[in-house]
């Protein structure tokens, strides 16, 4: 068999065929990179970055952090406000002069709330312009940094001051435009050398150069102002990143001042709601004189569910009443409403304290599981000089004496209402004549400062401390203590709103009472007649017996229709003349215009044109009717 040349190549592999042909690539790369190593003569080495490079690069990342470290401390400043001249005050006080020499501060006249449409036309209303200051050889007004900064004082920004307070924004103007823009602009910008002079009004300079910034104030939903920023040609004019720090400042006022505005309506609304469930006067009833004060709480938490009321009784006593509501929210001032409306008609069916109470906490469970609240029910008896306390979890009343002592009184302390399941009871206790009681909520007595003894021994010595001034004869005046009191209030004392109400007892003496019985009979009002002309002749009232009578005489004839027990006939007599006539049928007497025909009718009618005032009022024992007629003595 004959070999072929080529034949041991041919048994060579494949793999290293391969390597053979890619070998000169290989050494033709290497030595181009071989090549590449070695420096050219001709090519200068890279000397990197010089030292002017290094140190405007080192100067601008100090620029750009003190740009952060300001953008951040004034956005704090303006989020510490929480009204909107604090906000508008720190905007001003972040901005000139660290930002600024110079800043007009516009805001919306009126401000819109909340998704309220605002009103046309749109108005711009200057709220603050602030510049800087300084003090000079005749004695001018001074800044915190005036000399240093004295330099920049002779230039436009005191020509800026004061601009023009008010400025209508017309539809489709150049105002209105740079507004709808949102961005802040630079003064020099075609934009805003239209809109400045119609904001700032006419003749007022406007900056050249990038002397002046107008940045839009944008809420949540719409432009609600405008603020202008100006440097003095002293300083070097803003750049293009100032326009970044303008709109952050811009942008973060806005938005406080729309916070601002809806927290300024809720506290309105909430304030409103609490002051319109309190008693709008007090009511002047015989024997008794009444002053009362309500404080709502810090700013932080003003809406409470304190509450005071004083209310007419049948036989000339009265309620006293102080709660409060558990919580600070709308809800407790809500709760507090109901709690008051349920009072009054408990208190008119001339129930026990203690039976109030009992009612109170029955509601106030109906109202809520969660709905807690403390009260005090007092009622005095000016005849009597005796006042009747029940406590609901309430912090005790204090009596100041005639005599300057004073004393906390020992009344039960109770559960609060909405507890259920717990009974009240009550105490009598003496009320002598020229002496005051006074009711009050924990906030007076209790604060993050002193617990709530503490603040009732406060109390105490600072009631006798004011007694003590007038003398042992002589009570303060009733509403001077009330001023008195609220003065003991320190710093860190209002962290809860505070009623109080206060009752001089002056009583009824027994020489000016006059008490008698009837028989439920036809000669019961004959007999009133005469019981009554004489007490009013024992009192030198003489020249009222004719119409005293008449009255009396349809009050008493109107109660044995209906009566089936003895009638009660009682005659008051103070700087008015009161009678009472009590019977024991439930049915309120009702005044009504007697026909011609009609044989009775007219006795109510003949009382309502007589006597100053009268009205009838239920008891759980059936009624009592009442009319007053001014002494003439």
């Amino acid at each position: 068999m004959t070999e072929h040349p080529t034949s041991h190549e041919g048994r060579q592999p494949l793999a290293a065929r391969q390597q053979e042909r890619t070998r000169p690539r290989q050494q033709d790369a290497a030595a181009a990179a071989a090549a590449a190593a070695i420096p050219s003569p001709a090519a200068a080495p890279n000397p990197g970055p010089g030292p002017a490079a290094v140190a405007e690069a080192q100067a601008a990342t100090r620029r750009e952090g003190d740009r952060l470290r300001f953008v951040g401390a004034a956005t704090r400043r303006i989020a510490r406000g929480i009204d909107l001249d604090e906000i508008v005050l720190g905007l001003c006080r972040a901005s000139v002069p660290t930002f600024s020499d110079a800043i007009l501060v516009y805001l919306r006249d009126p401000l819109p709330v909340g998704d309220e449409r605002p009103v046309s036309p749109f108005v711009l209303r200057l709220r603050r312009s602030d510049r800087l200051r300084h003090t000079d050889e005749e004695g001018g007004e001074t800044g915190p940094e005036s000399e240093r900064l004295r330099p920049l004082l002779s230039d436009p920004t005191a020509d800026l001051m004061p601009a023009a307070e008010l400025c209508e924004v017309r539809a489709g103007g150049a105002l209105a435009e740079v507004l709808r823009g949102v961005r802040p602009v630079f003064g020099d910008s075609a934009a805003a050398r239209a809109a400045l002079p119609e904001l700032l009004g006419p003749g007022r300079p406007v900056p050249t150069g990038h002397r002046a910034i107008l940045a839009p104030l944008r809420g949540r939903r719409r432009v609600i102002g405008a603020a202008v920023f100006v440097r003095s040609t002293e300083r070097s004019p803003f750049e293009a990143s100032d326009l970044l720090v303008a709109a952050q400042l811009a942008t973060h006022t806005a938005l406080g001042i729309d916070k601002a505005v809806l927290y300024g309506r809720e506290a309105y609304i909430a304030d409103e709601l609490q002051r319109t469930m309190l008693p709008d006067s007090l009511p002047q009833p015989t024997g008794v004189r009444l002053a009362s004060r309500y404080l709502p709480a810090a700013e932080t938490a003003r809406v409470g569910g304190d509450w005071y009321d004083a209310i007419p009784l049948p036989g000339s006593r009265v309620a006293l009443v102080v709660g409060d509501v558990m919580g600070h929210s709308m809800t407790s001032a809500a709760i507090m409403g109901q709690l008051r409306t349920t009072a009054q008609p408990l208190a008119q069916l001339d129930l026990p304290p203690q039976e109030v109470l009992h009612h109170l906490d029955e509601q106030a469970q109906r109202l809520g599981s969660d709905r807690m609240a403390t009260c005090l029910y007092a009622v005095y008896d000016p005849v009597a000089h005796r006042i009747t306390i029940a406590n609901a979890g309430h912090p005790p009343p204090v009596l100041l004496h005639l005599g300057g002592r004073a004393e906390v009184l020992r009344v039960p302390p109770g559960a609060p209402i909405g507890v259920g399941g717990v009974d009240f009871e009550a105490v009598e206790l003496d009320a002598p004549a020229g002496a005051t009681l006074l009711l009050y909520t924990d906030g007076l007595v209790e604060s993050r400062l002193r617990d709530v003894w503490t603040g009732i021994e406060q109390l105490r010595e600072r009631l006798a401390a004011t007694a003590q001034l007038t003398g042992p004869d002589h009570a303060p005046p009733l509403e001077a203590l009330c001023d008195d009191v609220l003065d003991m209030l320190g710093p860190g004392d209002r962290d809860d709103d505070i009623a109080l109400l206060a009752a001089r007892f002056d009583g009824i003496a027994p020489s000016d009472v006059a008490y008698w019985y009837l028989e439920p009979e036809d000669a019961a009002p004959g007999r009133a007649r005469r019981l009554a002309r004489r007490a009013l002749a024992r009192w030198d009232l003489d020249e009222m017996s004719d119409e005293v009578e008449l009255l009396v005489s349809e009050v008493v004839t109107n109660a044995v229709r209906y009566a089936e027990r003895p009638v009660t006939l009682r005659l008051l007599r103070t700087d008015i003349l009161r009678c009472e006539v009590g019977d024991d049928s439930p049915q309120l007497p009702r005044q009504r215009r007697a026909r011609e025909t009609d044989e009775g009718g007219r006795g109510l009618f003949l009382v309502n044109r007589l006597a100053r005032r009268w009205g009838a009022t239920r008891l759980s024992t059936g009624k009592v009717v009442w009319f007053e007629m001014a002494t003439r003595s």
